[in-house]
């Protein structure tokens, strides 16, 4: 039984009891938006997962990637990586590895946290393929729906699935003048599959299969954007849009068969036209939660893309985003370390903490209230709290230590605070 078809009925499930009172929002109101598919509730029957809430109404959500590569293999740092994720505010965790050993890596990473996780299956169809000394575009059918089916089964809580690329909109792409072409992984996977084999996208196709896997297990389905612009130059294209419509018609298949979705957005985007891609996927995709990676607003950052991305990422949550994929600053460079995790977990949090602010969320609100009164005070427990890094803020007082209480390095005794602390 989904979550969305307990919801239909008028139950109200533990998850949804848990999740309203962490949101401050009653029950029942939350029950209705995941009636109508505009929340999910990431959380495969399989699996003991933190219940966590995802779309309009909520707090903007954050997820990590983590994951091996056929360059790097280590269980132990993706373990850390992991755990690193959770410590510093991330609501959800993707596993991406591509390395030989990813399905051991999967499954010690879930057994490690309690948080929702994602994969994207199609790796895993990719490896088994790659494993028998056969090129990607030799991948069957079986591979595919065999490692969703198996991942399903392992507790899986949300699947990256690229069902919105159908040959017709391989064959368009092969005469569109983008400047960096296909830059998803998976959309790769798929666009020169349909290429070299000349049939439609298997996903696309048997859609109404992977509806019966995601009943069974109450898999939320995270309808992946393989044409997702990858600079600035091929933002909201005609192949975004176009796959961006066969998108829309997939979550209201989802819907009506009581499948929990949501959509996957850009990408590389513009800063001015970030509020416009945010309207047109929550009409086209029927209010569906929207996950957004980035969106990076300048191409010409490796090395910080966890700025361009908070950057984006704070346009977008509050134009409507409602799960933020962080990036880290080894984005585009190389596969991040524990520091690069939790820079780009941070730097996620304050975009969506800003975000949850500008839409006058109480919650978000109310811990900015908080931090004021913290810093008229001189509290600076309460401030070192409510920080989003508390070991750096504690590291940069006692880096210049001063005696009183009631100031810090930066202005000493000329602190304006302390000098009118009685006046105003």
């Amino acid at each position: 039984m989904t979550q969305m078809k307990e919801a239909r009925k008028g139950n109200i499930t533990k998850e949804v009891e848990i999740i309203a009172n962490e949101e401050h929002i009653s029950p029942e109101k939350l029950r209705k938006m995941i009636a109508i598919g505009k929340v999910v509730i990431p959380k495969n029957i399989n699996r003991k997962t933190k219940p966590c809430g995802i779309g309009d109404n909520l707090k903007t959500k954050i997820n990590a990637n983590i994951g091996s590569s056929t360059k790097m293999e280590n269980l132990p740092l993706e373990i850390e990586k992991a755990k690193t994720a959770v410590k510093y505010g991330a609501d959800a965790v993707m596993d991406l590895s591509t390395g030989s050993n990813l399905k051991e890596f999967r499954e010690k990473i879930m057994d490690e946290i309690n948080i929702p996780i994602g994969t994207v299956p199609i790796y895993e169809a990719g490896v088994a393929t790659q494993k028998r000394g056969e090129p990607i575009t030799s991948m069957s059918e079986e591979d595919i729906f065999k490692a969703i089916e198996n991942q399903a089964k392992e507790g899986v809580d949300f699947m990256t699935l690229h069902c919105g690329i159908n040959k017709d909109l391989v064959e368009k792409l092969t005469h569109a003048k983008r400047t960096m072409g296909i830059v998803s992984r998976g959309g790769t996977f798929l666009a020169s599959w349909i290429l070299h084999n000349g049939i439609e996208n298997p996903l696309y196709e048997n859609y109404d299969y992977i509806l019966e896997i995601a009943n069974e297990y109450d898999i939320t389905l995270s309808l992946g954007d393989g044409l997702r612009p990858g600079c600035l130059q091929d933002a909201t294209d005609i192949s975004q849009i176009q796959e961006l419509v066969n998108l829309g018609t997939l979550v209201k298949k989802a819907q009506d068969a009581s499948v929990q979705s949501m959509v996957e957005g850009p990408g590389h985007v513009p800063m001015n036209q970030i509020a416009s891609n945010m309207q047109i996927q929550k009409t086209l995709c029927y209010g569906a939660p929207f996950y957004v990676l980035g969106p990076i607003v300048t191409d010409l950052a490796p090395g910080y893309d966890h700025i361009t991305s908070a950057i984006g990422g704070a346009i977008a949550a509050q134009s409507g985003a409602n799960f933020l994929c962080y990036v880290t600053p080894a984005e585009h460079l190389s596969i991040p370390n524990l520091e690069d995790v939790k820079e780009g977990v941070i730097a996620s949090k304050i975009a969506a903490q800003a975000a949850d602010v500008a839409k006058g969320l109480n919650s978000a609100l109310e811990k900015e209230k908080d931090m004021a009164i913290a810093r008229k005070t001189f509290n600076w427990d309460k401030q070192f709290e409510l920080a989003f890094d508390r070991e750096k803020c504690e590291k940069y007082r006692e880096s210049c230590p001063v005696e009183e209480e009631d100031m810090c390095s930066m202005c000493g005794e000329y602190c304006a605070i302390r000098i009118a602390k009685d006046d105003f």
